[in-house]
């Protein structure tokens, strides 16, 4: 099985102008086309709602009281399970995951029929698909965006080093802040001595025990209503167990009545099967009862312990702990205790701890400094192939002189460092960079590259990645935006290729993209400016070239368009 997803339908209902449509989808290359405001990307908005995106009211459809938005995706054995680790149900592969909103912003989540927070299938989104517009283009121009495409590339061997290096970088900041802490308190040392004395000592007197406040309050119940329980399950025996008139006995005389006339009539014989269970459970019941009456007496003296024993743990806990319930409590006080040593270890062994603790901060930097330089090395190397692999692709974008650089530069780590350089991602600074001709100075991204150009980046970054990648599901909207001729065949044709690794789904004005694709729907708003199910279609053939020509020409019937949608429609061969 591939270990892609794959988004297989998306069902929506009342969402913005569509009342409700269904689309199925193959894998592949697939495009949304049809005229501005018929409701295309309000398929990419159901979709993002469904993968957990904000939920916002005026996305119900005016007259409908709220909308439902689902897709399906065939999932692989790794995000099943996780699915399931989250609380969801998959069917035989396939996932169901589905988001309800009201007229008043109140949404429902559900992953396989399982309600479940939001949060759920954003987590569960990430595995499953990757959505582009032209915010998600501008994330680019962001450092922090740039280092995570760099380190997304990079694969498993830089998150085994980013894993090392953070969990150095945390064992850091914990002596940081320990040596920072017995600074701080070196002026109240003996008072802090003295109360973790009082404290230690208490506990080993007490010895409090996990549950034991529920099971004094249990026992104290019982042993003070010995009169009373001894009274009403005396009862309850006798009314059970009577010679006379005994529930157990008049069960029995029922049995044995029905067993002689049983084998004579199927009901009968129900009935009887129905009262032999009661029978026997109430017997059981009736014996346990009457054991309980057997082993109970009063013990004065066991109460008058049980309830001393309690004080004195109400008491303690009165001292020493916060919080309201007695069990967690008295959990929260033995872990304390558990630390009590090491903690008046720290503040008696006054400058001599600190000298040592300081000792030891020095040689876990030198091992984080270690950490840090195998993480920028992987980088360095990623970063290298990444941008041959990325120019490659913007080459073939219509970009032929243009140049892409991810840069990694990291400090000099065979001198003295200044700790704060080292932050939860690393001490590299990651940039990505254009050069627009030979010989031509290195721009940042942001500044380097239009709008369009800025999407055919964005487009190149993906069809490296997603080779490496196990993203099943690649959304695209406006990504020919500012694009147009011969740089917007070249898209198209990108796109297709990125098609041959994930399921690429294209929300397009462009003839020159959609011709490109395996399967093109057709978004049409009906005569009251909504659309329904009939209003979403398929095209192929002779219907696929008319909408080519449409976006071509944007006339009905031009004949010179239809030769030349037939003539892009060739290219794919």
């Amino acid at each position: 099985m591939s270990e892609r997803s794959e988004l297989e339908e998306i069902s929506i209902r009342g969402l913005g102008v569509i009342e409700e449509a269904t689309l199925e989808f193959g894998p592949g290359f697939t495009v949304l086309t049809g005229e501005t405001g018929a409701g295309k990307t309000m398929v990419l908005t159901a979709l993002a709602l469904v993968l957990g995106g904000k939920a916002d009211s005026s996305l119900v459809r005016k007259g409908r009281d709220r909308l439902v938005a689902t897709a399906t995706f065939k999932v692989p054995p790794k995000i099943e399970e996780m699915a399931v680790e989250k609380g969801a149900t998959v069917d035989e592969g396939e996932l169901i995951l589905t988001r309800t909103l009201n007229s008043e912003g109140k949404s429902r989540a559900s992953a396989g029929g399982v309600a479940v927070p939001a949060s759920v299938l954003s987590d569960l989104g990430e595995s499953l698909i990757e959505i582009h517009g032209q915010a998600a283009n501008m994330s680019i121009t962001k450092v922090a965006k740039q280092r995570e495409i760099l380190d997304r590339f990079a694969g498993v061997e830089c998150a085994e080093a980013l894993d090392n290096y953070t969990l150095v970088l945390n064992e850091y900041n914990n002596f940081k802040a320990k040596i920072a802490a017995l600074k701080k308190n070196a002026a109240s040392r003996e008072k802090e001595i003295a109360a973790l004395e009082e404290f230690s000592n208490a506990f080993r007197k007490i010895k409090p025990q996990i549950g034991e406040t529920s099971a004094l309050v249990s026992e104290i119940t019982r042993l003070s209503s010995v009169e009373s329980l001894r009274t009403s399950v005396s009862e309850a025996v006798s009314l059970l167990l009577s010679e006379d008139s005994g529930v157990v006995d008049a069960l029995a005389n029922a049995k044995r009545s029905l067993e002689s006339v049983s084998d004579k009539d199927p009901l009968i014989a129900e009935i009887l099967a129905a009262l032999t269970d009661n029978f026997f459970q109430l017997s059981e019941a009736a014996q346990s009862a009457h054991v309980y009456l057997e082993d109970l007496e009063a013990d004065p003296v066991r109460l008058d312990s049980a309830q001393s024993r309690r004080a004195e743990l109400n008491l303690f806990l009165k001292r020493f702990a916060t919080g309201e319930d007695p069990d967690e409590q008295i959990l929260e006080l033995i872990t304390r205790n558990d630390l009590v040593a090491e903690s008046i270890a720290d503040l008696t062994g006054g400058e001599d701890r600190l000298t040592q603790m300081e000792e030891e901060l020095e040689s876990v930097l030198k091992k984080l400094i270690s950490r840090a330089q195998v993480l920028s090395k992987v980088r360095h190397e990623s970063a290298s192939h990444l941008s041959a692999s990325v120019s490659e692709e913007i080459h073939m974008l219509s970009m032929p002189h243009t140049q892409f650089f991810c840069t990694v530069v990291s400090p000099d780590y065979s001198k003295n460092l200044n700790p704060s350089i080292f932050t939860a991602t690393g001490a590299d600074e990651v940039s990505m960079l254009l050069q627009a001709h030979k010989d031509g100075p290195h721009v940042q991204v942001a500044k380097g590259a239009s709008g369009g150009e800025l999407s055919r980046v964005m487009l190149a970054l993906e069809v490296v990645l997603a080779k490496s990648e196990p993203v099943g599901t690649y959304i695209f909207d406006e990504v020919d935006a500012g694009v147009g001729g011969k740089a917007a065949i070249e898209v198209g044709r990108r796109l297709r290729e990125l098609s041959k690794f994930a399921q690429v789904v294209v929300v397009t004005h462009l003839p020159q993209v959609a011709a490109w694709a395996d399967s093109h729907f057709v978004v049409r708003k009906n005569d009251d400016g909504a659309v329904s199910q009939s209003d979403v279609v398929k095209v192929t053939g002779e219907l696929r070239v008319e909408e080519i020509a449409r976006m071509l020409a944007g006339l009905e019937d031009s004949q010179s368009a239809r030769e030349h949608a037939a003539e892009l429609l060739a290219m794919r061969g």
